[in-house]
This record gives C-alpha cells, structure tokens and sequence, in this order.
C-alpha cells in the first residue's frame, strides 16, 4: 500500500509498471538494460476518493493524459530500482497536491497614502519630462 493521507491510500496492484531504455548518458549501460521506469496510474480506476478523483481530472498537467491516465517517466538515476522509487514520489506529490484546498483571494484597494506617492512620482516625471524639451 503506498500511503498518500492518513486515510487515503493506493494499493499496488492499481499501478503498472513499464522499464524502457534510458536516453542519455549512461555509456554500455543504456544500450542493455532497461533502467528508466515508466508509472502509469488509471484515475477512474483507482480506490480514490471522489473528490480526488475529480480534481485530478480537472487538473492542467502534462502527465495526465485525456483518457484519465497519469503517466510518470523517471529515467534520472542509472537504477531501476532508484528510478521507480522517484517515479513512485512524483505519483503522491501529484495525488497531495489535488488534496489541498487553496484560500479565495480577498481583493484590497490601495491606501489613501500610496494612491498619493503614486500621484507625486508621476508629477515628478512630468516634470523631468518638460525639462528635457528644447526651446526654439
């Protein structure tokens, strides 16, 4: 089980696994072995909640897909193991920041004082401005 709250977690059968070759550096090693690790994930799938269901769906991000799969490829370390396990990381950061709720904005008016310094800067570079014309 990979937990993402106190009461929410994933089982391991619900994710798939795929090792494909690294790109990159790595010299004979990239050629032979399939080290970098590809997590995918079906949302709709999944045990989740409903409500992180439905946020991750609504979610803009580059790793969800329009079928309502996440898929997360780690080729940063020349293990596989090493590599499944930040892939595994990026899956619950993902998961954690769907569960947090952000604060609504509450719009405020500038002060009586800064529309006032806003008034005398421009002025002042009015002012700069005159002086600067030529005269004939």
């Amino acid at each position: 089980m990979i937990q993402i709250s106190q009461r929410v977690q994933i089982a391991e059968n619900e994710i798939e696994w795929q090792f494909i070759r690294s790109s990159g550096a790595g010299g004979q090693n990239v050629n032979k072995v399939a080290t970098a690790a590809q997590l995918i994930f079906d949302i709709q799938a999944s045990s989740l909640p409903d409500f992180y269901k439905q946020r991750l769906l609504k979610k803009h991000d580059h790793r969800i897909t329009q079928s309502g799969k996440v898929i997360i490829k780690s080729q940063e370390t020349r293990s596989q193991a090493r590599n499944r396990e930040l892939a595994l990381e990026q899956l619950t950061e993902l998961i954690r920041s769907v569960s947090k709720t952000q604060k609504k904005r509450i719009p405020t008016k500038p002060s009586r004082a800064a529309k006032e310094k806003r008034l005398n800067k421009k002025k002042q570079h009015g002012q700069k401005k005159v002086l600067r014309k030529k005269e004939f």
